[in-house]
């Protein structure tokens, strides 16, 4: 048996029995693991008590900090490194290896792990997808998720998705990717991408009202000749403003990008995407004419409706297509 590699995983997790089995095998190198449940009404609890791992519950009261923050706070671990794993992701032999070689490198306090994304069996090669990089393992007392004041947005979970890793300290990339492939169907994928469209939209509103970027502070920046993060923040600022983005997306997916070379898979991922492109669309329409709210309506009064009516119609138009 391979010896045990000073790490502390930490797993957020909320109903993950499908992907969970896999998730934890890849795991036992790990010195530690802490399961972060949200009240899991499957047997995600049991799975993961069976293999040996801390399970702590997290009850998200809608106020920051989400649950990797509050992890990172409040778990007790036992080691310097901590790993973040998604239930959905493996870490193959080889970049364990790797793990435990950096993690006694002085220099780095903290390390991006490249991704390999799986849909419908396969390696999603193309379309922007690859490479991927999130910063994963890094010194649990040197970094925290940035808060994005995104913790009111209705229906988004309890989990930090989109924000990313402050690190005090100088920061390393490994040669080994993990994998991710969710073994559940795509009824996982839309409902997932259904929440991602309720904080997009949020975001979009924010730039087009001309409120985002006015307090950066404890945030990472927009700056076009910055890392990845920021320069893909700078050119969503740009990205908002132009029209027929369904469109664009499937264009730059799928053929600038060549998602092509992926096959039926790369298809249907580049459709998906701009489906998701076009549900942002219509909350961001909604949050723009339901006074900077989702999924809330006003009455006409009584008189204004054919007028209301005729004004929502040419309003539609305005939608991307």
């Amino acid at each position: 048996m391979s010896s045990k590699i000073p790490v502390s995983v930490l797993i957020p997790a909320k109903n993950e029995q499908l992907n969970l089995p896999a998730c934890l095998a890849s795991l036992t190198r790990a010195d530690e693991i802490f399961l972060v449940d949200s009240q899991s009404t499957d047997n995600s609890v049991e799975i993961a008590k069976s293999h040996g791992v801390n399970v702590v519950q997290f009850n998200f009261d809608g106020r920051w900090p989400k649950k990797k923050n509050w992890s990172l706070d409040n778990l007790p671990f036992r080691n310097e490194w901590v790993l973040i794993v998604d239930c959905d992701e493996r870490i193959p032999p080889e970049l364990w290896e790797e793990i435990d070689q950096v993690i006694h490198n002085k220099e780095y306090t903290g390390y991006y792990l490249n991704r390999r994304v799986f849909f419908l069996g396969k390696w999603i090669r193309y379309g922007g997808k690859y490479p991927d990089w999130n910063l994963r393992l890094f010194q649990h007392k040197n970094g925290r998720y940035e808060n994005l004041h995104t913790e009111d947005i209705p229906n988004t979970g309890d989990n930090e998705v989109h924000e990313h890793v402050i690190l005090q300290g100088k920061v390393g990339y490994l040669k080994n990717d993990m994998l991710h492939e969710d073994f559940r169907d795509l009824y996982h994928w839309l409902e997932r991408h259904n929440r991602y469209s309720n904080w997009e939209a949020s975001v979009y509103f924010n730039i087009l009202a001309g409120l985002a970027g006015k307090d950066d502070s404890g945030t990472i920046s927009a700056n076009l000749f910055g890392d990845a993060v920021q320069r893909k923040r700078f050119l969503k600022k740009v990205w908002v403003r132009l029209p027929f983005k369904p469109i664009l997306r499937f264009v730059l997916f799928y053929i600038i990008q060549r998602g092509f070379l992926d096959g039926k898979a790369g298809y249907i991922y580049a459709r998906l995407l701009s489906q998701y492109e076009y549900q942002i669309g219509v909350k961001l329409y909604e949050l723009r004419n339901c006074g900077g709210h989702l999924n809330t309506a006003t009455t006409p009064k009584e008189g204004d409706e054919e007028q209301g009516s005729k004004g929502a119609e040419e309003k539609l138009l305005t939608i991307d297509s």
